[in-house]
């Protein structure tokens, strides 16, 4: 599985760490780790709302297969992922929330309120979390009887949400142009993304929009 890290611009500082934590787990499962998100080491302006969106994108391209992403508070981000298509994007402060998003909910994303993560026992914290979510099955159900009754809700959220929402392509293509060039102009996403990339209307217009807007000075 490949699993992006998208941290937002609070929480760069961070992001080496959270990033070592998340490598550990991981690659004990057999997982690969992009790290997307803002750094002290890469030059990319992404807000929590910029997190959101690019967590939509990574999903709906298939670059990645799930998100590890949050804020100072986790709740902007969540609420941002959640309004992208085919984004189910759970709220986890703690490897509770983590055990039973998976069990339960078998999102795609999760976010998580980095900012309450940094002091003594920071790392094992965050190492609970993402053990309870790569350990887990997911969509086993909890308690086991009631799996029936959390498929169809399931199910009955995914109809919603097709229902709902407009497709990621229309998102991008009215979404304001220089906050998402912000957010996808640096060389690790532009050398990661499009190799990975299984969408080529979404690859098409990003690629346009780099390509046009290198162009001019920014």
């Amino acid at each position: 599985m490949k699993i992006a890290l998208i941290n937002e611009n609070s929480q760069k500082k961070k992001n080496a760490f959270i990033l070592e934590v998340l490598e550990k787990v991981a690659k004990k499962y057999g997982h690969e780790v992009f790290n997307y998100g803002a750094s002290e080491t890469k030059d990319a302006n992404i807000n929590y709302v910029g997190a959101g969106l690019l967590t939509g994108i990574l999903l709906n391209s298939k670059a990645v297969d799930f998100v590890i992403t949050g804020c100072s508070s986790g709740e902007g981000v969540v609420i941002t992922a959640n309004a992208m298509p085919n984004v189910y994007c759970g709220y986890v402060a703690d490897a509770v929330d983590a055990k039973l998003f998976a069990k339960v909910n078998a999102g795609n994303a999760v976010a998580i309120p980095f900012g309450k993560y940094f002091g003594a026992g920071s790392e094992f914290l965050l190492e609970s979390i993402f053990e309870a979510l790569f350990s887990t099955t997911f969509a086993e159900g909890y308690p086991l009887e009631r799996k029936e009754i959390q498929d169809t809700q399931r199910k009955q959220l995914e109809d919603l949400k097709y229902s709902s929402q407009i497709g990621m392509r229309e998102i991008l293509e009215e979404v304001d142009k220089d906050f998402l060039y912000g957010i996808i102009h640096n060389d690790y996403f532009e050398e990661n993304f499009f190799y990975y990339s299984k969408d080529d209307d979404i690859s098409d217009l990003l690629k346009d929009l780099c390509d046009a807007k290198s162009n001019y000075d920014y």
